[in-house]
């Protein structure tokens, strides 16, 4: 069975830091692009992050750079996204996503992971 389990998620202060994992289970995530998106309350769903396939090739939204790092370890079939300095309006759920190319479409999707960024 196919499947993307994100985790890491939580409540966290201003300028404080999380790391997301992603892991893939009934295939090898180093053959997919993986995607990280984001959904607050009441707004559409924005891309933060993505890793390409071949030669991880990182990309960032605005929302995320400079502050957000993503990496993937194909050992143990995971990619992370290491949120720094985190902001309220970070806060959103994390979804993590898989694809043939950076450039989508994302054909497997985890349940996602809340992220609460709050004092």
């Amino acid at each position: 069975q196919v499947q993307l389990v994100e985790s890491g998620g939580g409540l966290v202060q201003p300028g404080g830091s999380l790391r997301l994992s992603c892991a893939a289970s009934g295939f090898t995530l180093d053959y997919y692009a993986i995607g990280w998106f984001r959904q607050a309350p009441g707004k559409e769903r924005e891309g933060v992050s993505r890793i390409s396939s071949s030669d991880d090739i990182t990309y960032y939204t605005d929302s995320g750079k400079g502050r957000f790092t993503i990496s993937r370890d194909n050992a143990k079939n995971t990619v992370y996204l290491q949120m720094n300095s985190l902001k309220p309006e970070d806060t959103a759920v994390y979804y993590c996503a898989a694809g043939e190319g950076v450039a989508g479409p994302y054909d497997y999707w985890g349940q996602g992971t809340q992220v609460t960024v709050s004092s």
